[in-house]
């Protein structure tokens, strides 16, 4: 392998724990590599190995991470690739700092503590480079927000002498060069070269975001990992990490139907919305339409013929009732769910939901929903049931086939008076 070039710049993947021992904490010292891939201080290794009496266990000489080995005693040897590599970290280290803290040996080994020297020195180093960075990104965005205001403006400027704010004429160490000088001249300022001197600013800012992102330690990014979704990693803490909520598959087909006065049957009252209907305590004096059910059922004015619509009934107030869809020449004498051209979910008194379509009964083992929302999609010829909470839990899917427009229906049985069904807002 070719030998190592002596530059005193830091590979940009190289930091002190790659080169550290995980035993006495500090940077290794004739490195030697275990047959398992793991690399620790000669010294260390063997102290370690003597402390635990060479293998009263039985696998004296087990790795210290992953405990692989044997009761066979090993032959340390020095990886010298490692060694050249703690070498020049040392060197790079003790010349940012300013000092001297060439690479240690066996024989000069600090004293065990939290930092080594070279840590230190290290972090001294890092932490002057990121806090640069962070300043010329802040001064920046200011120049920038400066720029925008004077570009919002439009207005010519107040007599008077030049004032120029000249910019960043600067150098990184790590090879990314950023030189330029804006002048900005508050006389006589045109649109464009307002325009040119945010543009010229705008490139220098994602120039310096790079670059500061790039150097930025992963201290942060580690505390905000999200195991169950790594793409969504940032810069804030989890408990502050804001998650959008996904958007509902029903938004963009909530539909408020009301209902239809001359398909309500003699039983029923209905509210001035036309979105409410009761169990009146006496038959009322409708006049005779053949659209009216005989029995105590109505239908919505809404004709559904094309497309997906979602709408939502608050079962709350009924004992006994029956929800769904029906074509609007369903026979006025039929009861929901019992033809060919109608569908419902029902629940009866004997707590028993169920749904139905042409007399066939599908029992359903679910408690009782206090809002049902109902979905319909002719495209894909399916009619499904929810029960509402603080989230929809799907009750029940059928495949329908119509020839003609279908109406929200409802079926208040019992007769009960006071019993209601309330079509409300749908909640997506």
């Amino acid at each position: 392998m070719a030998g190592l070039d002596t530059s005193p710049t830091v590979p940009v993947w190289l930091a002190e724990d790659d080169l550290g021992c995980i035993i006495c904490h500090g940077l290794l010292a004739w490195p030697t590599t275990l047959p398992c891939g793991h690399s620790f201080c000669r010294d260390c290794l063997k102290g370690m190995w003597e402390a635990r009496g060479k293998g009263g266990a039985g696998r004296g000489w087990a790795c210290p991470t992953c405990r692989k080995g044997g009761p066979q005693s090993l032959e340390l040897q020095k990886t010298k690739i490692l060694q050249d590599l703690v070498d020049k970290y040392s060197r790079v280290v003790s010349e940012l700092g300013g000092g001297s803290s060439p690479a240690r040996s066996p024989d000069t080994r600090p004293a065990r503590g939290p930092q080594p020297p070279g840590a230190q020195q290290s972090v001294a180093a890092q932490k002057s480079i990121t806090e640069v960075d962070r300043e010329l990104t802040e001064l920046v965005g200011q120049l920038v927000g400066i720029a925008k205001s004077l570009q919002s403006e439009r207005q010519p400027p107040e007599s008077g002498p030049d004032n120029e704010l000249s910019i960043l004429d600067m150098a990184f160490s790590d090879g990314v060069n950023l030189s330029s000088t804006v002048k900005l001249t508050t006389s006589n300022t045109t649109e464009r070269k307002i325009k040119d001197i945010l543009h010229s600013l705008e490139g220098i800012q994602e120039k310096l975001q790079k670059n500061f992102t790039w150097k930025k330690p992963t201290e942060e990014q580690v505390q905000v990992e999200l195991p169950e979704a790594p793409s969504l990693s940032g810069l804030l803490p989890v408990q502050n990490h804001a998650i959008p909520k996904k958007a509902s598959r029903f938004t963009q087909c909530t539909i408020s139907p009301t209902f239809d006065r001359e398909s309500l049957s003699c039983s029923l009252e209905m509210s001035e919305d036309c979105r409410t209907v009761t169990v009146s305590k006496f038959l009322q004096n409708y006049h005779w339409n053949p659209k009216r059910f005989t029995h105590c059922q109505v239908l919505c004015s809404q004709a559904l013929s094309s497309g997906q619509q979602y709408w939502e009934v608050d079962t709350q107030h009924c004992n006994h009732w029956a929800v769904g869809v029906a074509s609007g020449g369903m026979g006025r004498n039929h009861m929901l769910g019992r033809t060919s051209d109608s569908w419902c979910i029902e629940w009866n008194e004997t707590s028993e939901l169920s749904v139905w379509h042409e007399i066939k009964k599908t029992v359903l083992d679910s408690e009782r929903p206090k809002v049902v929302g109902i979905w319909l999609s002719f495209e894909e010829g399916k009619l499904a049931f929810y029960s509402v909470a603080d989230q929809k839990k799907h009750l029940f899917e059928c495949r329908i086939s119509v020839t003609s427009p279908l109406h929200p229906a409802f079926w208040l049985y019992g007769l009960h008076p006071g019993n209601a069904l309330t079509i409300r807002p749908a909640k997506v």
